[in-house]
């Protein structure tokens, strides 16, 4: 299974757009972030997790010429807004399978009107399949994905697991009966906004507790703010086998 990060930013991505901080100003391609997402891979297949307002950025920076489906973590804009970017896809392939909570499906039809419509719909516009997601494992192709329920302050999100590999990003809280569906993995991603506290994500000291707890082989943290600091430093500050990810980043599981 090949991972690759599309985005690592938190949902202003850095630069934030006027900003004078020290990090938006950086030069390491380290410190440019878009928005967060990954491509997922393996066999003759290929996922993406959320597809933000970068979506169309990330696709053509990792040469992507197949996604087979789209599986959503929440509705938040900077997970969803780059959904009528998939019409190149669609073209090629047809239909796109999406898989998200009942709730963020819905959301999705209330945003994307068009692309759900079934009547006149307009010339152009891309079409989906739709696929409720309600906390059971599914399959897609040849794999079986596990749903990690968690909350984003008081807003349920899922984080999902394929096979060893297990992607979580805007989480705050984690029961421990959802935790353990994470034991013996091989690689987890976590979000780690900021080292200041947050309302709805995990700070470092957070997701750094949280790696502990489900003891994986490696670990990488996304959602990253500016506020975090500077890739290079904060990287020199993390335990062994914990990585601070950074877009184009690939990993093999």
């Amino acid at each position: 299974m090949k991972v690759t990060f599309l985005g690592t930013g938190t949902s202003q991505g850095i630069p934030v757009i006027g900003s004078t901080h020290p990090v938006c100003l950086s030069d390491n391609p380290k410190d440019k972030r878009l928005r967060v997402s990954v491509l997922v891979e393996w066999d003759n297949y290929s996922y993406v997790v959320d597809c933000g307002p970068d979506f169309r950025q990330q696709m053509l920076r990792a040469n992507c010429e197949k996604v087979d489906g789209i599986i959503f973590t929440h509705e938040h804009a900077d997970h969803v807004m780059g959904l009528d970017d998939i019409r190149p896809f669609f073209f090629r392939q047809g239909n796109i399978d999406i898989y998200g909570h009942q709730r963020v499906i819905n959301a999705l039809e209330r945003m994307f009107a068009y692309i759900f419509e079934t009547e006149n719909k307009y010339p152009g516009a891309p079409s989906v399949n739709e696929h409720y997601v309600d906390g059971t494992p599914f399959r897609i192709g040849s794999l079986e994905v596990v749903p990690i329920d968690g909350l984003h302050n008081t807003l349920q999100v899922y984080g999902y697991r394929f096979d060893k590999f297990a992607y979580l990003t805007d989480m705050k809280t984690v029961a421990d009966s959802e935790m353990k569906k994470l034991q013996n993995l091989d690689v987890l991603v976590v979000n780690a906004l900021r080292e200041e506290p947050h309302l709805s994500h995990f700070n470092l000291e957070e997701a750094l507790n949280f790696i502990e707890k489900v003891k994986p082989k490696r670990a990488y943290l996304t959602h990253i703010s500016h506020h975090m600091g500077f890739h290079d430093e904060v990287q020199q500050k993390l335990p062994e086998n914990v990585y601070l990810a950074y877009d184009n980043l690939q990993i093999t599981i």
